[in-house]
């Protein structure tokens, strides 16, 4: 094992991430040393490097909290995996005892930190993780699938599985269809909607959104969205609305699009206040909105055995890819939306 590798560090936000050489990390007690083969980068890539509110742990920081690769090497007391084994990185690190933890709510521990933004994440040669989060990657599942699934797909999966509890046959609208949404479409698609509606202002996303089984599509640029979801839906509105934007505007015209009864699972990060119906409207309507964070280890196992019985197409999910070197032009071209991105991985030998 190389005593040096090549790493991409995070110091300030506004400021390109340097390109240089770091001790490569040794895994701990119960952890794994994973070698890096894909990294995805996503907006909360962009809420660090770019627009500076999602705080780190430190810096310089590894950033990069969708990684997949190979295990490389144990740490005393690891189990369940050995040196070889193909795998995923949660990059959501939980401590197993806290109340949240142990009645099944993993995503929200009081103690939860991640990878890649406060602990060193997957945006170099290597990585150390605790052993237990790793998801093992079946072998018809790329390296560049693997690595999206640990956050594009399972953040989705939680909102609409865990926090929507979605029933077959029910309407859903989902607000924003670029990384999340795209992935909101799919599952809900597999979850048994009976109407999917995909709500964007871009065109070029809502295409996407039908050719993966959206049902409607609602351009939102100079239209009211709530309206037109209404019209769709004879005036019912839908029983689920998944938001994943994180704007104010986009979590308002989520609640008004919502059938009396109906849920809004707010997904989308933003620093805007949440601010919808007056309590006249919303309490009489019984209307119910759930944040949701991130997602628990059993979700990432489900959509494991999804894709690699190709349930769940990711095929094209993956919209471009970079080297390590070229990481700030990764990061850049997702900032600017440069070909209306899905998923943009950062690849190693």
């Amino acid at each position: 094992m190389k005593e040096m590798m090549k790493a991409a560090l995070f110091y300030q936000s506004g400021e390109p991430l340097e390109i240089t050489e770091v001790k490569v990390p040794v895994p701990g007690t119960g952890e794994a040393l994973v070698k890096i083969k894909s990294c995805g980068i996503c907006g909360s890539d962009i809420h660090i490097a770019y627009e500076g509110i999602t705080p780190t742990g430190f810096t310089p920081i590894i950033l990069g909290h969708e990684p997949s690769g190979i295990v490389a090497a144990a740490g005393p007391d690891m189990k369940d995996f050995q040196p070889g084994d193909r795998v995923a990185v949660s990059s959501c690190v939980t401590c197993g005892s806290c109340e949240n933890c142990l009645t099944g709510r993993e995503s929200i521990c009081i103690n939860r930190k991640m990878l890649g933004i406060h602990l060193n994440g997957g945006l170099a040669e290597y990585m150390t993780t605790p052993a237990r989060n790793l998801v093992k990657l079946p072998e018809n599942i790329s390296f560049e699938q693997g690595a999206i699934i640990t956050d594009a797909v399972a953040t989705p999966f939680h909102a609409i599985v865990k926090r929507g509890k979605i029933q077959a046959g029910e309407t859903v609208a989902v607000f924003g269809c670029g990384g999340l949404g795209i992935h909101a479409v799919q599952i809900a698609k597999i979850c048994g909607a009976s109407q999917i509606i995909a709500v964007d202002v871009n065109e070029t996303a809502l295409n996407r959104a039908k050719n993966v089984g959206a049902t409607d599509t609602v351009l939102a640029h100079g239209n009211n969205p709530a309206a037109a979801i209404k019209e769709l839906t004879k005036g019912y509105g839908v029983e689920l609305a998944v938001e994943c934007v994180g704007h104010q505007d986009t979590i308002a015209a989520g609640v008004e699009s919502l059938k009396s009864g109906g849920r809004l699972v707010i997904v989308g990060l933003g620093a805007q206040e949440i601010k919808t119906l007056p309590p006249t409207l919303f309490v009489r309507n019984e209307y119910t909105i759930l944040g949701s964070y991130a997602w628990d280890r059993a979700d990432l196992v489900s959509i494991m055995k999804l894709a690699e019985k190709q349930t769940l197409d990711l095929s094209g999910s993956i919209t471009k890819r970079f080297n390590l070197d070229s990481s700030n032009e990764a990061l850049k071209e997702l900032h600017d939306k440069t070909d209306d991105p899905i998923r943009i991985v950062i690849n190693q030998d």
